[in-house]
């Protein structure tokens, strides 16, 4: 496989990782006045179960160069690790794949047979997004199935389509502007909440407070696709260049901050022109070493 879907995977894991750990920091009640002053919380930083699940992705892509989702299933629930901060269903899900259960029968039973409508499809999807972005139908199609494997509520397949496409675009147009990129994306985001909330994302960019922002689309405090990914890719539009000045707006919303900050880092890293701070870079975790993605990145 070609090198540079691993460079621009990579890069895209990296960023997610940093945004899932720095954003991790301010559940910390000690570390929330740093917010207001931009004051680093001190290292070191753990990342969560987003980023877990994000370097499942890359390893079955880095493995097969498409998401075989049974390979994908068996991933998330050997390298489930409980103390991440997983869900409770998803905690669930996962131990009863790895005793044997069915994946395609727990993730469609999930909510009384709605399946999950939660972000976690989307939180961990930005690195597929950076590798398959050559071909945005492919990326829908994959995103849909990465999705599938947890989550199979229309609204958390949407979201998970939203951020693999917002990152294939990052990846391939970096030069659009901040409405034309959100219009980029939702012209690939089936009807939906999410596919609305991204229209009103639009017409939100001359607003520059994020708090006010966050208020209008959701910051992921209810957990939902549709309450967290409009207003990440409102964050990934507006500051797909400086990824300090993004991790802090993002942050700056509240809720559900480690999945916002990680989806915002996956999403503008994964463009290899934007520098990860190498005081954050040295504060964060390093990766697993079962993910086959470098420790640290090149750039």
């Amino acid at each position: 496989m070609s090198a540079h879907l691993f460079a621009r995977s990579t890069a895209s894991l990296l960023g997610l990782a940093l945004g899932d750990a720095f954003g991790s920091q301010f559940f910390v009640p000690d570390n929330r006045h740093a917010l207001s002053s931009r004051l680093l919380p001190p290292g070191p930083w753990q990342w969560t179960d987003d980023t877990e699940m994000a370097c499942s992705i890359y390893r079955v892509l880095a493995d097969h160069g498409t998401i075989d989702q049974d390979e994908l299933a068996a991933s998330f629930a050997a390298r489930h690790d409980f103390d991440r901060g997983y869900g409770p269903a998803t905690n669930r899900m996962l131990r009863l794949v790895r005793e044997g259960g069915d994946w395609r029968t727990l993730s469609t039973e999930l909510f009384d047979g709605m399946g999950s409508w939660g972000n976690g499809a989307a939180m961990r999807v930005a690195p597929l997004g950076a590798w398959l972005a050559d071909d945005l139908t492919d990326v829908v199609r994959q995103a849909a199935l990465s999705a599938q494997v947890t989550h199979t509520h229309p609204e958390a397949v949407a979201g998970a389509i939203a951020v693999a496409v917002a990152t294939a675009v990052t990846v391939k147009e970096p030069d659009l502007s901040a409405g034309h990129f959100l219009d980029r994306v939702r012209g690939h985001v089936p009807a939906s909440m999410v596919h609305d909330g991204i229209a009103e994302a639009r017409q939100l960019l001359t607003i520059s407070d994020p708090t006010l922002a966050a208020r209008m689309l959701g910051n992921g405090r209810q957990v939902s696709a549709h309450d967290t990914v409009p207003f990440t890719l409102w964050v990934a539009a507006r500051e797909r260049h400086d990824f300090a000045t993004a991790m802090w707006t993002t942050a700056a919303a509240g809720g559900d901050v480690d999945t916002t900050c990680a989806i915002v880092g996956g999403i503008i890293a994964a463009a290899g022109n934007t520098q990860l701070p190498p005081q954050w870079r040295s504060s964060c975790e390093p990766l697993p070493n079962w993910s086959g993605a470098p420790r640290e990145s090149a750039r």
